[in-house]
């Protein structure tokens, strides 16, 4: 990516507000936020969580797969009131945040994650590996996720998915 882009911005200060965009997205999972969490996407979103071997193939059915944000809305109602899972805590761990592209105002981003997961009566373990790509509009108001795909490495989910990636 060049030093400067466009309108004068240094590539180095838009990594950083990115790096803390990413940061703050994890933190709010890990809050277990979830109604902060889908604020974090435009309303004409699209949200997959898909292992590698699907997305190397172009295949697109995932684990989870919202094309909007009223879906997004509706996975964390799911989540509140229909689904019965033991209590949990996540961490994610979020790196290598890289800008690959620059459209106007969006920005073709990625980086990498690992989520660790503790059980109430188990030894905290990886629940999942993988890269985030995605595509990121500058808004006046900050970032504002409009395309994420979570692609995950591992070869099998661990436990459950329940919390978003």
């Amino acid at each position: 990516m060049n030093a400067v882009l466009e309108a004068g911005v240094p590539a180095t200060l838009l990594r950083s507000a990115l790096r803390e965009f990413y940061d703050d997205y994890g933190n709010t999972l890990d809050d277990l936020d979830l109604d902060r969490w889908v604020e974090y996407f435009t309303e004409d979103c699209h949200y997959r969580v898909i292992s590698q071997e699907n997305a190397g193939a172009g295949l697109p059915l995932g684990l989870i797969y919202c094309m909007n944000k009223n879906m997004l809305r509706d996975r964390v109602t799911a989540i509140r009131e229909t689904t019965m899972y033991e209590p949990r805590m996540l961490r994610h761990f979020i790196s290598g945040v890289r800008i690959n592209r620059v459209e106007g105002d969006e920005l073709h981003t990625q980086a990498n994650f690992m989520i660790v997961e503790s059980l109430s009566d188990q030894e905290p373990a990886v629940n999942l590996v993988g890269v985030y790509k995605d595509i990121i509009l500058r808004t006046d108001n900050g970032f504002v996720i409009k395309s994420r795909d979570c692609i995950y490495d591992n070869y099998r989910i661990r436990n459950s998915l329940i919390i978003p990636v």
